[in-house]
């Protein structure tokens, strides 16, 4: 089995946020690790609405998927949480704006979540062939 590293394009050097890679690429599948509100050209979180910060945390994870040479389009399976599950409605009126067609298979629970963030998603890609 022969794995690839992908990580987000505008990632500082010296920029960790944990053990993990932004996402794995194997057998023509990615899958992106948890992405939340990180402005990667500041290396902080940007905290804000659950909209805003769904915003961002869709936009890192597009970067990610972008990098590894696939499109949101071929995002099969997601998860979310959500550190108040009161913002579900305000969260998924934005979330439904990055997905078209086919949306993806979706897990959304309620979380602790760390730093103040509100929302952290992963997703689980199908790459085109190249």
């Amino acid at each position: 089995m022969q794995k690839q590293q992908i990580t987000h394009p505008q990632r500082q050097q010296g920029f960790t946020t944990g053990a993990y890679s932004d996402g794995v690429v194997c057998d023509g599948l990615l899958f992106v690790s948890g992405q939340a509100c990180v402005d990667f050209t500041t290396s902080t979180f940007a905290l804000g609405t659950i909209e805003e910060e769904t915003s961002r945390t869709l936009d890192n994870v597009k970067a990610i998927v972008e990098a590894a040479g696939g499109s949101l389009d071929n995002v099969l399976k997601s998860t979310v949480h959500l550190a108040d599950i009161n913002d579900f409605d305000r969260f998924n009126a934005v979330y439904a704006t990055y997905f078209t067609g086919v949306r993806p298979a979706r897990t959304t629970v309620q979380s602790v979540l760390g730093h103040g963030i509100k929302v952290e998603i992963d997703v689980v890609v199908k790459l085109p062939r190249s």
